[in-house]
């Protein structure tokens, strides 16, 4: 990529930025990925080594046992667009540090100590006012975002801090990390928060052996994503939802796949609300507790959506998976209509994710 491209999206970037000032920071990303993608360009450089590192940097709260004390410095010590694998090996403890990767930083690793011992804290809210003066909204809420392709997580723990809302409360959604870019990676994380805990945003996506933690809409987005080995787990008061799928057409080839996963935790748990006409979520092998309500599966108060979302189980156990009660627009899955998503297939996994296991 010459220089002079670099310039080029960048002044496309400042230029997309002033004339949305008035939008939100969801919108002003959106519309920043539709000029990038244009047929002969690419956001990000092609990596010399997008597996192996060729640079590894040592996070430590002693400055004598690391190259920073805090992951930002780390991150902002790398070039605006990242030529090869990256790794950031980040020490135990508790990080309070609200961070951003940006588009242009590809392939980099963050390796924690495990995600008992590392863990990235910090506490915003939807309602919470941003640098402008204006609400972060959901979008900004995120304790950490990835907006770059190629991102991999391990044995770490993101979290939002910030308290359960009450019942009805607005603006208390607290994203502890918020995903955007396209092929990343979550292996042995735990994400923690209550209200919209893991923003599932957009991109291709896998998640193995991970934890996740919230009360409604807990999982939630537009992402093509397969949750793999993961520990669902609730923490409502009374009513509550995993999952909030975001698929808005049919041509739209996202969706959320959970295979050989658990469901545990308290309250009342719907397995998803339709947040998208076409929202499409499957579960398979899955332990369901007894948490889940019967009918597993909510319309988002849109019966018309009844008739467009694809919601499905597959072999699934435990004393909240038994399928007579379900909605009659939830359907049980034959083989032959579980097997697009019972591995990484449905995410193209075989030509971008096999090589970083």
């Amino acid at each position: 990529m010459s220089m002079a491209l670099i310039k080029l999206f960048m002044l496309l970037f400042l230029m997309n930025c002033t004339a949305n000032s008035h939008n939100t920071s969801e919108e002003n990303y959106l519309n920043w990925v539709r000029r990038m993608s244009w047929r002969n360009h690419s956001i990000s450089m092609e990596a010399t080594n997008s597996v192996h590192p060729c640079k590894i940097i040592k996070v430590h709260k002693n400055p004598n046992k690391g190259d920073f004390t805090t992951i930002k410095n780390a991150i902002a010590s790398l070039p605006l667009f990242n030529p090869c694998r990256v790794v950031i090996s980040v020490a135990p403890g508790t990080y309070r540090e609200k961070i951003e990767i940006p588009i242009t930083m590809a392939y980099l690793t963050l390796e924690g100590a495990g995600r008992g011992k590392t863990t990235i804290r910090w506490d915003d809210t939807a309602d919470h006012l941003g640098p402008t003066g204006q609400p972060l909204g959901t979008y900004g809420s995120a304790t950490f975002a990835v907006n770059a392709p190629h991102f991999v997580a391990k044995n770490i723990t993101f979290k939002n801090k910030a308290a359960a809302p009450a019942a009805g409360a607005a603006g208390k959604q607290a994203v502890a990390l918020r995903i955007s870019g396209d092929m990343a990676a979550f292996i042995n994380c735990k994400f923690v928060g209550a209200q919209d805990t893991l923003y599932d945003h957009k991109g291709r996506h896998y998640f193995n052996k991970c934890h996740i933690q919230g009360s409604v809409d807990f999982i939630f987005g537009n992402g093509l994503s397969l949750y793999e080995g993961c520990h669902l787990h609730a923490k409502a008061h009374t009513y509550g939802a995993l999952t909030a799928q975001k698929r808005g057409s049919m041509l739209e080839e996202t969706g959320f796949s959970f295979v050989n996963c658990k469901v545990t935790g308290s309250g009342a748990l719907y397995l998803g609300r339709a947040w998208g006409t076409f929202s499409r979520v499957v579960f398979a092998y899955t332990y369901m507790d007894k948490i889940i309500i019967p009918r597993g599966w909510n319309d988002w108060g849109d019966k018309d959506r009844q008739m467009t979302v694809f919601y499905g189980q597959f072999k699934c156990w435990g004393p909240g998976a038994g399928f007579g009660g379900r909605v009659k627009w939830a359907r049980e899955l034959t083989k032959q209509e579980a097997q697009p998503f019972l591995s990484l297939t449905f995410i193209d996994g075989h030509q971008w994710l096999t090589n970083l296991l």
